[in-house]
């Protein structure tokens, strides 16, 4: 009876013990059994960042440790200095994108984000039995490469320590701004596509939120200037604008031609290949619609001349000669004529 009893209660515990692993058997192999449909399912296209046109079209905007940056490198809980003076070590990434660390040597981070360099780090000194699961921090202290070149018409130009994702506008700020000459095209020349240079109006809102990314140059281009001169109100030079600068509206900028302006003698002195060139122009034929508008160039200068018939003095019909000048010899306020 005790026998019989002993093996009841065996059988059972020996039920009860089995029941757990059976079931994760059963379960690893549904999972086993699911994966090929997983795989078929993915097949015809790939994963969530791969098939998101934004994913594959977006630049990666963390920044990456490039040679001549310098590091400063922790690990938690210990002293890990590179000298008797910090708990730390400071480190510099040299040409050959390495970083001399004590304990184990050179490490290769030059191309790595801090998070990516952090576990190279770590790994190393856990493979060399220095440290038991290392916390490693690093802080990028300067950026030797990060910097954006801010050029041409600009108040400051110069390099402009701009760490992480910027817009034109914001680089042409640190720039202090334009100048009164700068023109609307901005080159801009990526450090990733130096070859290729791109043309921003930056007149445009979408041309001032052109992204940046660090290493890049921008060169603000000169506008050009078309000089006005002769007898008009406001002689000199006008800047034009990118949509352009035809002759009618260059003389509304100089505030208009004077009385004694000759409309059909006006001269458009330019410079060719050639040498300089001179092209007659009538602003009346223009005003009245028989003669197009001539498109100016930057360089160009508009001349104006002077109408001797307009300008010349009409004289007196007593300052001919046949009517001699009154002569004033009378304190009467009138003239008395001999």
């Amino acid at each position: 009876m005790k026998t019989m009893v002993v093996a009841v209660i065996s059988s059972v515990l020996l039920g009860i013990v089995t029941a757990p692993h059976q079931l994760v058997a059963q379960s690893a192999a549904t999972a086993l059994s699911s994966r090929p449909q997983e795989k078929a399912a993915q097949a015809p296209g790939s994963s969530s960042e791969k098939t998101s046109p934004n994913n594959a079209t977006t630049p990666n905007s963390e920044l990456m440790i490039a040679s001549g940056d310098l590091l400063e490198i922790n690990v938690f809980g210990a002293d890990f200095s590179c000298g008797s003076e910090k708990a730390n070590c400071d480190a510099r990434v040299n040409s050959s994108g390495n970083v001399v660390l004590p304990l184990i040597g050179a490490v290769s981070v030059a191309g790595l984000t801090v998070a990516q360099a952090e576990q190279l780090i770590a790994t190393r000194l856990s493979q060399g039995d220095f440290y038991s699961s290392p916390q490693v921090t690093i802080i990028q202290k300067e950026y030797a490469t990060k910097g954006i070149v801010v050029a041409g018409e600009v108040q400051k130009p110069g390099i402009y320590p701009l760490v992480g994702a910027h817009t034109l506008l914001q680089a042409i700020s640190a720039g202090g701004g334009t100048t009164v000459k700068a023109g609307n095209d901005v080159i801009i020349i990526h450090k990733d596509n130096p070859n290729q240079p791109q043309h921003v109006d930056l007149s445009s809102i979408s041309g001032e939120n052109t992204p940046l990314a660090p290493g890049d140059s921008v060169v603000v281009s000169k506008a050009g200037i078309v000089y006005v001169v002769g007898d008009v109100k406001q002689p000199g030079g006008i800047v034009m604008e990118r949509s352009g600068l035809a002759v009618l509206k260059a003389i509304a900028m100089a505030q208009g031609t004077n009385p004694t302006a000759a409309l059909n003698d006006i001269k458009l002195i330019r410079n060719t290949p050639q040498g300089k060139q001179e092209i007659p122009i009538s602003v009346k034929k223009i005003m009245f619609d028989k003669a197009p508008d001539v498109e100016l160039q930057p360089g160009d200068v508009l001349f104006i001349p002077n109408s001797l018939a307009k300008s010349a003095p009409r004289r007196q019909y007593w300052d001919t000669p046949l009517n001699p000048p009154l002569i004033w010899d009378s304190p009467l306020p009138f003239p008395r004529c001999y």
